[in-house]
């Protein structure tokens, strides 16, 4: 009886953090625009972890509105990031974020990515404050990922 409770102590803890992990987490203004950029690229890196296309998902919730209305709606928008253009993003093994401008609404990096076939891409990732009223008032959220660029192979 004492080693099936300290068992279950010891194992419950880990299924709570796991259940926690696989919540989405919602834009807010209290995310400053390195850590969107950081949240979406992370995801991305373990796309079906803790479940098939979540990256896509949590990435999708930090997209601004004005980027939503042209790549999606969602089904849509895996479409095009598991396509040629963007498909190095998914499960990539490394990535680095350099900030190049940011100002109080803007906030420009550029990206670099290993994908899982060692070969390196960039990207400039712009995420912008929203300043309407609502639920994402001033929030940061990524209105543009550009094409990719490549750099090569990393052997």
């Amino acid at each position: 009886m004492i080693k099936k409770t300290l068992t279950l102590i010891l194992i419950l803890p880990f299924f709570i953090f796991t259940s926690l992990r696989a919540e989405l987490i919602k834009p807010n203004s209290n995310i400053e625009p390195y850590k969107v950029v950081k949240i979406q690229l992370t995801s991305l890196m373990k796309n079906n972890y803790p479940n098939k296309d979540a990256g896509i998902k949590q990435t999708w919730e930090f997209a601004h509105p004005n980027n939503q209305r042209v790549t999606g709606p969602l089904d849509r928008f895996k479409i095009m990031l598991k396509g040629d253009s963007y498909k190095m993003l998914l499960n990539h093994l490394d990535h680095k974020i350099v900030a190049v401008k940011i100002t109080n609404g803007v906030a420009d990096y550029e990206v670099t990515v290993l994908d899982i076939e060692k070969k390196y891409y960039k990207f400039n990732w712009r995420v912008e404050k929203y300043i309407l009223d609502g639920e994402l008032k001033d929030c940061w959220l990524t209105t543009m990922v550009s094409q990719p660029i490549p750099l090569g192979s990393s052997i």
